[in-house]
């Protein structure tokens, strides 16, 4: 028998078999958690040092070595679209709850792109990515759940395609580079009120 340690002082409770060391070996769960903290520490360095931040920041960050940043994101463009990804997401599941309007679908993307700041840059500069125009169709097709509604109630102008939701999200991205954090929200929620799009921006 392999692969399965049993502790005879508690019945047949099965325990991960560790590793040189002592350190147990979580197989797919620690990578899919090295894989999350990898996340969240890219948005973190990105955000307060660019995506010109040397990778070697975001593992440590993580807490994982680069080996680890290296199998799950070989290139930087990975680990963006993994992040957009993520946030993508998001939104497919708040278009998915009952009540939510597209005031608000744009408000969590306003406050995607508000954070994201650096990843917009780094994807305005480099070549396209297939992925990413595949991620541009999920938005749109989330925020055109709600768009006819939100045309009925008036909070967007008369005409409004989901083409257009897109190139706006666009333009108040744009709008927001090389702003300093704190003026990032203001700056973005002037740019929907010039637009005559009503946004609720979640804090």
């Amino acid at each position: 028998m392999t692969g399965v340690l049993r502790d005879p002082r508690r019945g047949d409770v099965p325990h991960a078999p560790a590793r040189r060391g002592g350190v147990p070996n979580l197989g797919p769960r620690a990578a899919a958690g090295n894989r999350a903290a990898l996340l969240a520490a890219a948005r973190e360095v990105f955000g307060s040092a660019g995506t010109g931040a040397p990778l070697s920041a975001v593992a440590k960050r993580a807490g994982v070595g680069q080996g680890s940043l290296y199998r799950h994101f070989p290139e930087r463009i990975d680990l963006v679209v993994a992040v957009f990804e993520e946030q993508v997401a998001a939104v497919e599941e708040l278009a998915s709850a009952p009540g939510v309007g597209l005031p608000d679908l744009l408000g969590l993307v306003t406050r995607h792109a508000v954070e994201s700041v650096g990843f917009v840059d780094l994807v305005r500069s480099g070549a396209p990515d297939g992925r990413l125009a595949g991620l541009g169709d999920r938005v749109a097709v989330a925020l055109g759940t709600r768009l006819e509604d939100a045309t009925a109630a008036g909070d967007v102008p008369p005409g409004t395609t989901s083409d257009d939701l897109l190139l706006a999200v666009s333009m108040v991205a744009g709008g927001l580079s090389g702003v300093g954090a704190a003026e990032r929200v203001p700056r973005a929620a002037r740019a929907w009120e010039l637009l005559r799009f009503e946004v609720r921006i979640p804090a």
